[in-house]
């Protein structure tokens, strides 16, 4: 029989510890695809902070750090000055991106650092209970906001895409979700275009947000999770390419 469909080298043959539904598995897909078919195994190194995040090492079979909550775009802008021929990426999910590191990722696009940050907004906390997170949605239930987030008292989702957009240092800004199979494709091309940029030797910091279900803490099916996305993330978190220096004229 001919193969059609297999497992991509830089996957690992893992059993996953995700919930049932969880977007992180097809986004760890998507970047071993990518690594792949760039041949950069042998050259990438990815970080991964604490949070839903922290196990991708179990799943991707290249380098990888660990390092504490929110502080991934510092370890990376250390790992990529020294070591300037590799590949450097973070994963990194929004509880830990756009909350405890909101400084070092600002930083980080300011300084215009050459590494490429894959950015998993789900909405909420995923691994510590399913608390609020910086970009969960006004009304959304959580277990910290359980009548709802309101912005008189907890202020508005924070958009990162658009706040990072604005820096000369931040050379490729897209938004994307894995909400179906030709969502997953178009965040693939994203993904593979932000290690290009590292890869070709451009300077400055690539940025790929990718809306992802978390199905648990949403308290949904995982295919209502899916139209959820559309429906509802959506419109706060508007898909597509913010920023790129490439297509400048």
């Amino acid at each position: 029989m001919e193969t059609v469909f297999k497992r991509t080298p830089t996957l690992k043959d893992s059993i996953t510890h995700y919930c049932p539904g969880c977007g992180h598995g097809i986004a760890h897909r998507l970047i071993a695809e990518v690594i792949d078919e760039l041949g950069i195994r042998g050259r990438t190194i990815g970080i991964a902070p604490v949070g839903c995040a922290v196990l991708a090492y179990d799943y991707l079979d290249v380098d990888m750090i660990e390092v504490a909550h929110g502080r991934a775009p510092a370890v990376a802008t250390g790992m990529k000055r020294t070591n300037p021929d590799k590949i450097i990426f973070s994963y990194q999910g929004d509880g830990d991106l756009a909350s405890i590191g909101a400084a070092e990722i600002l930083h980080a696009a300011h300084r215009g650092e050459q590494i490429t940050v894959i950015f998993i907004n789900n909405a909420v906390y995923g691994m510590t209970g399913g608390q609020m997170a910086p970009t969960t949605m006004i009304g959304q239930v959580t277990a910290t906001s359980q009548k709802g987030r309101t912005a008189a008292g907890q202020g508005y989702p924070l958009q990162v895409c658009e706040l990072l957009a604005v820096l000369p240092g931040a050379i490729y800004i897209e938004r994307c979700s894995l909400s179906s199979p030709a969502q997953i494709r178009k965040t693939k091309k994203a993904i593979k275009h932000a290690f290009e940029l590292q890869l070709n030797g451009t300077q400055g910091l690539s940025l790929v947000e990718v809306l992802s279900p978390c199905p648990t803490y949403w308290r949904m099916t995982p295919a209502k999770s899916m139209e959820w996305i559309d429906n509802e993330m959506t419109k706060v978190f508007p898909l597509g390419r913010l920023k790129d220096v490439t297509c400048a004229t």
